[in-house]
């Protein structure tokens, strides 16, 4: 970050915070002697940070105490003493891992490593607009082999649609274009698929509107989906590299991030904006709990020292709020679903779903496949 030219003001000798006379010629280090809090406010002053009218001891600092210990147990005390009935869950790739489907960065199981085959000039190419208005074959080949309906909603999805069912979800927002929040019931009202959907696909020339069965159809015939209107590539809702993001995330963000009592991150290495700014708009006395295999989305560097910037703080000795689990996303949501109460249910509802999805699944082979033996009978020619 480039600094702004020094004013007359500036130019004068520094004065070290806490101190009346200015440094002398003799001392090279200006930071020298201070205490931890005159060291941040002297930083602070230098990047822009502080301003001396808001200036407060630091009693006046200490952050107000929201959890009575920064740990799982701490929110699930929280969820129970507060009566959380607007918690907002965040979720990335990692929900969807145990179901088969695999992230975009693990180091060789990630979907970027395994892109090679598709002769890309960058893994990134299969999700830009303008390859995909080139050349649709790689993305819809690659949609194939990750279509939905392939995977089942994994404990993570199902967790989630408890917290629905039982009153306590304001919104959940997906970086997810799955649909396998769809597939677990979780209602469109509840749901914000922040980087879009395979539920609805549109002509890119006509803005025809067409449905994930249709466009399925074509797709697992290896055709490229071709509008019936016009000669336009029909793409399916999710939002390549340049696209704006839905409607419905900037419009619902503005709306629900005031009322979030809490907020839980499921599966997301928050390396992406602007959904890794989400965790920044939840009210400073509000707790955050990171469920994943690492710790992602937490203030480093200068900044964490500071205080300041955006960004989860499970580091800091003011830490209050934000609590980090480390481990997969379905152990997570099981361990709170336990503590809650609610385990054996969340365990019954997830085999109960999987077994409805099988038995559907096994009802359109049978119909497929006397459908088949249909057609073959009626090519035999008749003695």
């Amino acid at each position: 970050m480039s600094s702004p030219e020094k004013s007359k003001d500036d130019k004068k000798e520094d004065k070290i915070p806490g101190e009346s006379s200015p440094r002398t010629s003799g001392s090279s280090d200006s930071t020298a002697g201070m205490s931890m809090e005159h060291l941040r406010r002297y930083l602070a002053e230098k990047l822009g940070f502080y301003d001396d009218d808001d200036a407060v001891t630091e009693d006046e600092t200490e952050k107000v105490k929201v959890l009575d210990e920064v740990t799982v147990d701490g929110i699930i005390n929280y969820i129970k003493n507060k009566n959380c009935k607007n918690i907002i869950t965040m979720a990335g790739a990692g929900i969807s891992t145990s179901a088969g489907i695999p992230d975009f960065r693990s180091p060789g199981t990630g979907l970027y490593h395994n892109l090679k085959k598709y002769n890309l000039p960058n893994p990134q190419a299969i999700f830009e607009l303008d390859f995909f208005q080139d050349n649709p074959r790689p993305f819809f080949e690659l949609a194939k082999e990750l279509y939905p309906g392939s995977f089942k909603p994994t404990v993570c999805h199902y967790f989630i649609k408890m917290l629905v069912d039982k009153g306590y979800l304001l919104r959940h927002y997906t970086q997810n274009i799955d649909t396998l929040e769809r597939v677990a019931g979780i209602p469109d009202d509840k749901l914000v698929e922040a980087h879009g959907t395979f539920h609805t696909g549109h002509c890119l020339q006509c803005r025809k509107e067409y449905t994930q069965e249709w466009m399925k159809e074509r797709i697992f015939k290896d055709d490229i989906p071709i509008c019936e209107s016009c000669p336009g590539v029909v793409k399916p809702d999710i939002v390549f590299f340049g696209e704006n993001l839905p409607n419905k995330f900037h419009k619902s963000l503005l709306v629900d991030f005031g009322k979030c009592d809490l907020l839980i991150i499921l599966g997301s290495s928050l390396a992406v904006q602007p959904f890794a700014s989400l965790v920044d708009r939840v009210p400073s006395n509000i707790p955050r709990l990171l469920i994943n295999r690492e710790k992602a989305g937490h203030r480093t560097g200068i900044m964490a020292m500071l205080g300041v910037g955006g960004g989860l703080d499970f580091d800091s000795k003011d830490n209050t709020r934000d609590v980090l689990w480390l481990g997969e996303c379905d152990e997570g949501c099981q361990l709170l679903a336990d503590k809650l109460g609610w385990g054996d249910e969340l365990k019954e509802l997830c085999k109960k779903e999987h077994d409805r999805i099988d038995k559907v699944k096994d009802d359109e082979t049978d119909e497929t496949t006397a459908s088949k033996k249909e057609v073959d009978a009626s090519k035999v020619p008749k003695l």
